[in-house]
């Protein structure tokens, strides 16, 4: 198994080559593709931050049916298809869709796609994170009148900041290799929504070299995302020891 894991990868990081992936990323319409990856990543990342942070605690911190029944729901795009998520998203918020916000094809579409695929990876890390923190400190602030909010922004975030950076670099590695959601919700136009994947994608029929540039690329994404939160997280195991 960890052969068959490994070849690939090594094929793609020996075949492609640092010094001829520079040179192809020089190329204008992978710049273009790799600096709207850099924008869109960073809005997507931290929309999750304010607003699956609140959701992470309050799923962590219940232990009632509907607090289970959301960890369901918020983690059902692991497993979506992510063509049917690009087709839920477009139902919901396309021109056309229940909301009509006429966001569809345009570069919100990318972020909301690549928060839609990426959130849940954020809100499982956090929600484990914030369940496992002990009882006793919750009680005792609640004890001298700290409210809910209050709690949450001195108990809970501090003692979860390690899961948090770590939930973050995971959800931006995949936020950045999101594609099947957003060639079908933002389509795939140079400059405006064409993100390095939908470029890698364009580049295998057209040039193949660009595209196995831009796929190191995405790979050095992925190490360095995972080796992030690798970090925090053996950081939490041994001070939890």
């Amino acid at each position: 198994m960890l052969g068959f894991m490994a070849f690939p990868i090594i094929a793609l990081v020996v075949v492609g080559g640092l010094p001829n992936a520079l040179s192809e990323l020089k190329r204008p319409s992978a710049i273009e593709a790799i600096w709207l990856s850099i924008r869109t990543t960073l809005w997507s990342v931290l929309t999750i931050a304010l607003l699956a942070t609140p959701l992470a605690y309050w799923i962590g911190r219940g232990n009632r049916f509907w607090h289970r029944a959301t960890e369901v729901l918020v983690e059902l795009p692991l497993a979506l298809p992510p063509a049917a998520a690009g087709v839920a998203l477009l139902i919901a918020f396309g021109r056309e869709g229940w909301l009509n916000l006429g966001v569809s094809f345009t570069e919100i579409a990318v972020i909301l796609a690549q928060v839609f695929v990426a959130a849940p990876f954020f809100i499982r890390a956090v929600t484990a994170a914030f369940a496992e923190q002990p009882d006793e400190f919750y009680d005792a602030a609640e004890s001298d009148g700290a409210g809910p909010w209050a709690r949450f922004f001195t108990i809970g975030l501090p003692i979860a900041s390690r899961a948090l950076a770590g939930g973050l670099a995971i959800s931006w590695a995949r936020a950045a290799g999101e594609f099947g959601a957003t060639i079908i919700f933002a389509g795939s136009y140079p400059g405006r929504t064409q993100t390095m994947p939908l470029a890698i994608y364009l580049g295998f029929q057209i040039d193949f070299k660009e595209a196995l540039a831009l796929s190191l690329l995405l790979l050095l994404v992925a190490v360095v995302g995972f080796a992030i939160a690798q970090a925090f997280t053996r950081r939490d195991i041994r001070s939890m020891r």
